[in-house]
């Protein structure tokens, strides 16, 4: 078990605990700039990057923001922008 922001939380991975909450930042895809490398969806450490019909997206509820998927893209379709709240 591990206390995150005064809760219990079991250890493990993100597919049993939303970690969307953490980020500063959040990654935005530019379909228009991508080439459909997979790169993204490689080396993202939650598996929070989506392929559905050829279209990549990120699943926020997820994503903790570590830019990751950012620094591999070959073509800079992925800005890491300030995460608004």
């Amino acid at each position: 078990m591990v206390t995150l922001g005064g809760h219990i939380k079991e250890t493990g991975s993100t597919t049993k605990t939303k970690t969307g909450g953490w980020r500063t930042f959040k990654p935005v895809i530019h379909m228009d700039k991508c080439v459909d490398c997979g790169c993204c969806w490689i080396f993202c450490p939650d598996m929070s990057i989506l392929r559905k019909d050829g279209e990549y997206s990120v699943d926020l509820e997820y994503c903790k923001g570590c830019g990751i998927c950012s620094r591999e893209c070959p073509t800079g379709a992925i800005e890491m922008v300030l995460e608004e709240k």
